[in-house]
């Protein structure tokens, strides 16, 4: 059976909307017990604006664990600029989003972020890495903010159940499911969730829409990057034309004789 790949971003928001994937994917990705996982519950994605020129943050899922931490998911399937940056400007967004004027500081949760990402970003071979407030001894000034970033595309390196959910958002067919080595409750019904969403007809319809605007996408980059790369050659061969052109000037030669050897009237006219 073909399946839709579950780092699709619908399809990773779908996954997240039934509990018990939620609560299992929290508690595999933060080593976080099931039995201390209280509740996960789903929360407005929009973070808000201080004022109107601000930059507001839409996040991809925003979940609340037993409501004293906030945890963004973010899927990214095409590589993208200054990702860092991105994920940094959200995260502190979430941090601050909640305390308004007069309100102490002590009202502020931990933040959490899951970057689950479709290219390699970082060096190195982990596939699932960790990032908190340190400092150069290591000693941690604070766990109120959190990075999670879960590569997709590198090898899996160890048998931990990070390794099984990178195995889930890659599959595409029912053999590189049958790879999934745990089959805890909330992993279980996050693989009925994507077969059963693979078999609509609606979804198959916006996934192979989707692939065809990647397609179109890819085609319309390499037509441009190869525009600019002729017009580079051209650039080129000119300024190479009027360096020798303006180099015959100088050693007395006549405009015409510097234009005979140096050919920049030719390339002037190529470029027409």
């Amino acid at each position: 059976m073909r399946i839709i790949p579950a780092k699709e971003d619908f399809m990773a928001k779908e996954l997240l909307n039934h509990e018990a994937v939620r609560r299992q994917f929290i508690s595999d990705v933060l080593g976080i017990p099931m039995e201390e996982i209280k509740s996960v519950r789903i929360r407005n994605p929009f973070l808000g604006r201080n004022h109107k020129g601000q930059k507001q943050g839409i996040l991809d899922v925003l979940l609340e664990l037993n409501n004293d931490t906030k945890i963004d998911v973010e899927v990214q399937v095409r590589p993208q600029k200054f990702w860092n940056k991105r994920s940094l400007f959200y995260l502190a967004k979430m941090y601050t989003d909640e305390l308004f004027v007069g309100q102490d500081y002590e009202k502020l949760k931990k933040c959490v972020s899951i970057n689950i990402l479709n290219f390699n970003l970082l060096e190195g071979t982990a596939n699932h890495s960790v990032y908190t407030l340190r400092d150069a001894k290591n000693r941690e000034l604070t766990d109120l903010m959190e990075i999670h970033t879960i590569e997709l595309k590198k090898q899996l390196s160890e048998d931990s159940p990070v390794d099984d959910w990178i195995r889930l958002f890659n599959a595409t067919d029912d053999g590189e499911f049958a790879m999934i080595k745990r089959r805890t409750p909330g992993m279980l019904e996050a693989m009925e969730v994507v077969r059963q969403m693979s078999l609509r007809k609606r979804i198959k319809w916006e996934f192979e829409q989707r692939q065809k605007a990647r397609r179109d996408r890819h085609s319309e980059d390499e037509y441009v990057r190869e525009q600019g790369r002729i017009e580079g050659r051209q650039e080129g061969r000119q300024e190479q034309a009027l360096l020798v052109y303006h180099n015959c000037l100088k050693r007395g030669m006549s405009e015409e004789e510097a234009i005979a050897i140096s050919g920049v009237k030719q390339e002037r006219d190529a470029t027409k």
